[in-house]
């Protein structure tokens, strides 16, 4: 359970994601034959794909948290699984594993949403722990500048 005092962080994590979703849905169409085109930027792709996860991990988790008596870990817990299998097959797939800043890129993404599937599960055990949430807010937020990070970078 989200304690009271978390409402308006979660209300403003979900409006800040779900704004940048959109920003990025308007970025995609302006530039989408030099993100997926034949003319892609190397590595465009993998931004916008890993934008998008990351924006929408911060946005269902904080909308969730926002329903009252609702444990948010669950949520939690099945995004962080979605954003790690995500990630694997778009590494595997771009085999973007021969330039050392994706797999740093890479490393960091798999210890967040690990990180957040950690808390997750934490959260389900003791769902009236509320330093579980405090940390589960900032990987939250950790996600949320990471894939605006990468948003920019298209």
């Amino acid at each position: 359970m989200v304690p009271g005092a978390y409402d308006a962080y979660f209300g403003a994590t979900a409006t800040a994601a779900a704004a940048l979703v959109g920003l990025l849905f308007v970025a995609v169409s302006v530039r989408d034959d030099t993100i997926f085109g034949s003319k892609a930027i190397p590595g465009g792709e993998a931004l916008a794909i890993t934008a998008f996860t990351g924006l929408v991990n911060s946005l269902v988790v904080s909308l969730i948290g926002l329903i009252p008596k609702v444990n948010v870990g669950e949520p939690a817990v099945i995004m962080a699984v979605i954003g790690i299998v995500a990630s694997v097959r778009l590494q595997r797939r771009l085999h973007a594993g021969r330039n050392p800043r994706n797999l740093i890129v890479f490393a960091v993404t798999l210890l967040a949403y690990a990180a957040q599937f950690g808390f997750g599960v934490l959260l389900l055990l003791k769902p009236h722990d509320s330093d579980w949430v405090l940390n589960l807010s900032f990987i939250i937020f950790l996600t949320l500048i990471v894939s605006l990070q990468r948003a920019w970078s298209l």
